[in-house]
């Protein structure tokens, strides 16, 4: 199943993004200082219920689906073999990095009965660029050997089958479920990890119980979207370092505004790919992606 067959969208999706984040933004800086505030007050205040936390979860979930209509997978796929081995490219380096790698990668070997007959050394000198080329070149050759010997040259669509996979975690058989076959699924990477931390939505560490502790919060049908969404927010504004609180259309809702900076116009600068005005990861996005597409490798 391709991907524009399992992802649903909005109608206007195609708005700006800026647009978006910009209506969304301006009540978030005008009400600055009462969030500050509010914030501070919060500290002192008494703890928040599960509930309350389930409400403001819920909440932010939907801010969210109105800033990222189009929230999508980062990476380039025309078919589940293409979403599995480039999510284990994406290991320890970025989305673009990986969609800059892959055209040539599946024009050379565009089937698993293909890459498991791959010479190494040709396959690690394709994606070099991903880093660890040569333990990912021993997980895709392992993987695509196991897909060919084991599942008829198809990719499973069940978790159980796919964690037995060489390199295949459970986040990257969450993302090839969630958006190949559509089976809803919680991706926790870093950035997700991150944003619920800091949105006091857990305080675990351990990715499956994250995960665990999410999907306790909505319902199923949600996980897909959710994850979409919390990572293209922390990709976009709610960065690791540099928090851009200022320019954030959840400001309001978050009990860790001010860790970053709230200025409205410096955090303005912060912005990252489409809300900042700038080429997003993919090389080719869904027509619903208001941004700009990223260039070839080499081409800048």
């Amino acid at each position: 199943m391709g991907e524009q067959g399992v992802r649903s969208r909005k109608k206007g999706a195609s708005s700006s993004a800026g647009a978006a984040v910009g209506k969304r933004t301006s009540a978030g800086a005008a009400a600055g200082k009462s969030t500050s505030a509010g914030a501070a007050a919060g500290r002192s205040a008494k703890p928040e219920s599960h509930l309350a936390m389930v409400r403001r979860a819920r909440r932010i979930n939907r801010e969210l689906a109105e800033v990222y209509p189009y929230a999508h997978p980062e990476l380039d796929f025309r078919n589940p073999f293409e979403l599995l081995v480039a999510t284990v490219l994406s290991a320890q380096t970025t989305d673009l990095r990986v969609n800059q790698t892959t055209p040539a990668l599946f024009a050379a070997y565009p089937t698993p009965e293909d890459m498991a007959a791959a010479v190494p050394e040709k396959l690690e000198e394709i994606i070099r660029p991903t880093g660890f080329f040569r333990a990912k070149a021993r997980s895709l050759m392992g993987l695509s050997a196991a897909l060919r010997d084991d599942f008829g040259g198809e990719v499973p669509g069940r978790l159980a089958d796919l964690v037995k996979l060489p390199g295949v975690g459970r986040k990257t058989a969450n993302v090839v479920l969630g958006n190949a076959f559509g089976v809803p699924g919680i991706t926790v990477d870093t950035h997700f990890g991150r944003l619920v931390r800091r949105w006091k939505w857990t305080e675990q560490e351990d990715p499956e119980k994250v995960e665990a502790e999410v999907a306790a919060i909505f319902p199923k049908s949600e996980w897909t979207m959710l994850s979409h969404r919390v990572v293209f927010h922390g990709r976009r504004i709610c960065h690791s370092r540099k928090p851009a609180c200022g320019a954030c259309p959840i400001a309001s809702l978050c009990p860790a505004y001010g860790e970053g900076e709230t200025d409205p116009n410096k955090a303005k600068k912060l912005l990252k790919y489409e809300m900042g005005g700038y080429p997003g990861q993919r090389l080719s996005p869904p027509p619903d992606y208001p941004g700009r597409p990223a260039p070839p490798l080499g081409a800048g």
